[in-house]
């Protein structure tokens, strides 16, 4: 696992996808992280892994194959009991001399 500052750990909640991708755009861009953390735990995973994916396929260009760890956190229940809930954690880690991608124009204004 990548060993991240507190500002490149980005944790995951029920936000849409999209207000987390910008939050990592943001810590690429103007916080000059050469890596990010996604923290996600139970139902919220799904998201982290959309997040993940969504930055490398659409908006981040030569970024690494993310680094996934998984793992298991015990919490007390609302019934005083314990319970378990699954958690990951997902690295992205751009390469050097990469630029975000720039958002494709309409072909009416490339024309122009």
């Amino acid at each position: 696992m990548i060993h991240m500052t507190e500002d490149s750990i980005i944790y995951i909640g029920s936000k849409p996808v999209m207000t987390y991708v910008m939050a990592v755009l943001t810590a690429f861009n103007q916080k000059g992280a050469d890596g990010i953390v996604l923290k996600a735990r139970g139902q919220a995973i799904s998201t982290a892994v959309d997040v993940a994916e969504v930055c490398r396929n659409r908006f981040l260009s030569g970024v690494t194959k993310p680094e996934i760890e998984i793992g298991t956190e015990e919490l007390e229940g609302q019934d005083g009991g314990k319970r378990n809930v699954s958690t990951i954690a997902i690295s992205i880690r751009k390469e050097e001399d990469t630029e975000v991608k720039k958002t494709p124009k309409k072909k009416k204004e490339e024309e122009e």
